[in-house]
Order: C-alpha cells, then sequence, then structure tokens
C-alpha cells in the first residue's frame, strides 16, 4: 500500500472521532489545549491499537474466521456504544442543573466513547491482514491523525459550548446517535 493510501486511510479513520470531539469539546466548561491534547492522545491511542487488533486476528484466523465475520457486525457494536452514551448526555444535559459543566471528561467515558468510534478501523484492520502493509505504519498514522483531529475537533467544539451555553450536552448527545446511527446507515447499505 502506498504512503498517500495509508495517510488517506489514516484521515479517513479520524473523521468520526473528530465528529464526537466537537461535542465532547462543547459539552466541557473551557476546556484548555491540555486537555484537548489528552482526549486527543486517548482517542488516538486506542484507534491506533484496534487496527493492531484486527490485523491480529485477520493474519492468525484466516483458515477459522472470514473478515466478513467482523464487518457484519462491527457497526452495530459501535452504534449501540455511541447510542447509549448518547441517551446518557441527553439526559445529563436535559435534567435542570445548578451545576457549572465539568472541566474535563472522565477517561472510562472517553476511552468507550473512542473504542466505539473505533470498531470500524478493527474491521480495516482484519482487512489489511490480506494485502501487503507495515501494520504498525499503518496503526501509527491512523493514532496521529486521530490525535490530531480530536485536539483540533475539541478546541472548535469549545467555541460552539460558548455559543450553545449549558445545552452542549444535549447537542453533544445528538451528535453521538447520529454518528452511531450514520455508520450504522453506511454499513447497512
Amino acid at each position: 500500500m502506498n504512503p498517500i493510501a495509508l495517510l488517506l486511510l489514516a484521515l479517513s479513520m479520524s473523521t468520526d472521532a473528530f465528529s464526537v470531539a466537537i461535542s465532547k469539546g462543547a459539552s466541557l466548561k473551557n476546556p484548555r489545549f491540555t486537555e484537548a491534547f489528552r482526549m486527543g492522545v486517548i482517542f488516538g491511542t486506542i484507534e491506533a491499537i484496534t487496527p493492531i487488533i484486527g490485523w491480529l486476528i485477520g493474519h492468525s484466523a484466516t483458515s477459522f474466521i472470514d473478515a466478513s465475520f467482523i464487518e457484519a457486525w462491527d457497526h452495530w457494536v459501535a452504534f449501540v456504544i455511541l447510542f447509549a452514551l448518547g441517551l446518557h448526555m441527553l439526559y445529563e444535559g436535559m435534567k435542570p442543573s445548578d451545576e457549572a459543566a465539568p472541566s474535563r471528561h472522565s477517561f472510562f467515558k472517553l476511552a468507550l466513547t473512542a473504542f466505539g468510534t473505533s470498531i470500524d478501523a478493527m474491521a480495516v484492520g482484519v482487512s489489511l491482514a490480506f494485502v501487503k502493509v507495515n501494520i504498525l505504519l499503518a496503526a501509527g498514522l491512523i493514532g496521529l491523525a486521530t490525535t490530531v483531529m480530536v485536539t483540533l475537533g475539541v478546541m472548535l467544539g469549545k467555541v460552539l459550548g460558548s455559543l450553545i451555553g449549558h445545552r452542549a450536552e444535549v447537542f453533544g448527545g445528538v451528535m453521538l446517535i447520529a454518528i452511531g446511527a450514520w455508520i450504522l446507515l453506511s454499513h447497512l447499505q
């Protein structure tokens, strides 16, 4: 696989994480660059690990598991995780609260969200096992692109959050549900 194709693959793998990062940044109270970068590293690390796991599955189980098995279920898993997280954010955003927006999201929620947006990268990893590609380079580029895109997304979300105020969490919940539905629908067609 040529370097330009790898770069395009890395950028395409980071687009759903970028969208989620905008909503996560919008729901935070004045996120600083360090928090945006922390979120970027969490998302980027998970996004880099999942294609390696997929590649290992595809490489070691070519005679046992067809790549289409993972591809048949990855979008459903991503949809369920993002839908559940979106509903939780909608619930939190709709209830009356005197509390200010959080200044950071918990690691667990970020990791779960990152996993939901990176399920497709695992399926890509399975597919990469069938072509000649340096999986470590591909995974590194995917992780780097995701880190940068999420960091930028959180900072962009900061601007959006200041525009829509405390209802940013509702917006974020709707965005997570929409991204989950988009992943599901794009795989069902």
